[in-house]
């Protein structure tokens, strides 16, 4: 499980000063459209891990953010038979962990000047996941130093998990700092 959600390489890497625990602060591409989001599927493009997986960004909205991947055999766990081979519940609980990064980040008044870290991730597998995949994250509660969300994962079957991550949220001065939602 991944113990950071961080935009940036390692290098960029700053002890909070509360936990002792490592974040990563965003170094977000300039808003290239009118609605006012940073391009985050250039962040995706660039993360090895997420490049790899080809993940795509389909909508991002404050307190909401919608991820897909296409099925690729390389991400199958070869757990099936006759060629059913469910994709890996790794891949699962990186996109459910992913999408709610994203979905929390889009309440910052300034996403690229905040980190976050996720503190809790749980998975819940309803079916073996086949497919594409698509997870939707919608913000639970978003406030000054954490943030809980929920998430649906849907492949080719249905409906594969659900997820509830929590995250510490550091979030940049100014109106950030004075609440959430």
């Amino acid at each position: 499980m991944q113990d950071s959600e961080d935009l940036t390489d390692a290098d960029d890497a700053t002890d909070a000063p509360e936990t002792g625990e490592t974040t990563v602060t965003a170094d977000v591409p300039d808003t290239d459209d009118a609605t006012g989001w940073p391009e985050w599927q250039s962040f995706v493009d660039s993360h090895g891990y997420l490049s790899w997986l080809d993940v795509r960004v389909e909508s991002l909205e404050e307190g909401r953010a919608v991820l897909a991947i296409d099925h690729d055999e390389e991400f199958e766990n070869p757990v099936g038979s006759d060629g059913y081979d469910p994709i890996h519940g790794g891949i699962v609980a990186t996109l459910i962990d992913t999408a709610s990064a994203f979905a929390l980040r889009s309440t910052f008044d300034d996403p690229s000047g905040a980190g976050l870290t996720t503190t809790d991730l749980n998975v819940s597998y309803l079916r073996p996941a086949t497919g594409d995949l698509r997870a939707e994250a919608e913000v639970v509660r978003a406030g000054k130093t954490s943030g809980v969300t929920q998430v649906s994962v849907t492949g080719a079957d249905g409906e594969a998990a659900v997820g509830r991550t929590t995250y510490r949220l550091f979030r940049s001065g100014g109106a950030d700092s004075a609440g959430g939602r």
